[in-house]
């Protein structure tokens, strides 16, 4: 029969060349010896045991590299923003909106639902707002530009 754990020490010194952490390595070398047990017929000759889990490992681990590169970790947002935060953050919404204040009627409306309605698809935002659909990307833009334009000549951008 097999040595487990001498064919786990062998595959598990093939995966150090993968910059995995300890534990990602065992938990690829696991993976593979757990595929071999799930389909018995895969391994013919017994001699190329090593060979194999070895082969299987290293697309496991190259997996796991590449769906972790895909993986971006967003930051933690603050438990409990700070009085100081939350003081920038209403003055910070104060000038947005009073940004939009200043746009033409059509902008306003359409930053309201934007900012209130966003499950609304532009379809049914051109509906809202007497456009065609093909033209609210283009409307959307042009707000959009208009309101970064106020918000940085007022110090906010």
């Amino acid at each position: 029969m097999w040595d487990v754990n001498a064919v786990s020490a062998a595959v598990l010194s093939v995966l150090k060349t993968y910059r995995l952490s300890e534990a990602d390595a065992k938990d690829v070398c696991q993976e593979a010896w757990l595929e071999l047990f799930r389909a018995p017929g895969v391994l013919r000759d017994e001699a190329k045991l090593r060979a194999w889990l070895t082969t299987t490992a290293r697309r496991r681990a190259l997996r796991m590299i590449s769906r972790n590169r895909r993986e971006t970790p967003r930051p933690l947002p603050d438990p409990e923003p700070t009085p100081e935060a939350e003081v920038v953050r209403a003055e910070r919404d104060r000038a947005l909106w009073a940004a939009v204040d200043r746009l033409p009627d059509s902008h306003r409306r359409l930053m309201w639902l934007i900012a209130h309605r966003p499950e609304l698809s532009y379809a049914q935002l051109a509906r809202e707002l007497g456009l065609s659909p093909a033209s609210v990307g283009r409307v959307r833009r042009r707000c959009l530009d208009r309101l970064a334009r106020a918000l940085e000549k007022g110090g906010w951008v």
